[in-house]
């Protein structure tokens, strides 16, 4: 799996963004299948060159996402997840949405802030 996956560091995207976005992107195409194991962070983290917290929070995420399952002593796998196009959509748009209020956040902007920037993107 490590081979499929890169980090950029000279990216301005974040090291852990850019690592959430291609697990999510091999388990939503079909490349990593439902209870598959995805390496273990140190060792992820050491293949790919960044901390083992960088491994940790898009893992973390990609949990959050319904993507992944993390069970003490069994590991990392690929959560259970039907093939259905809409959770896949849904699971996106939550990690989207994820990345995007941390980014608000980091700018010193608050919540209508961003839903004006959402509206103003809609049309």
């Amino acid at each position: 799996m490590t081979r499929a996956i890169s980090v950029d560091l000279a990216d301005p995207t974040p090291p852990f963004e850019q690592l959430r976005r291609q697990i999510a992107t091999l388990i939503e195409t079909g490349q990593l299948a439902p209870g598959e194991r995805l390496p273990p962070v140190r060792q992820l983290a050491r293949d790919l060159g960044i901390a083992p917290g960088t491994v940790a929070r898009a893992v973390q995420e990609l949990e959050q996402a319904g993507l992944v399952q993390t069970r003490r002593g069994g590991g990392t796998t690929v959560a259970p997840i039907a093939r259905s196009p809409s959770r896949m959509t849904r699971a996106r748009l939550d990690a989207a949405a994820t990345t995007f209020v941390a980014s608000v956040r980091t700018l010193g902007l608050t919540q209508e802030d961003a839903h004006e920037a959402v509206a103003r993107a809609w049309t």
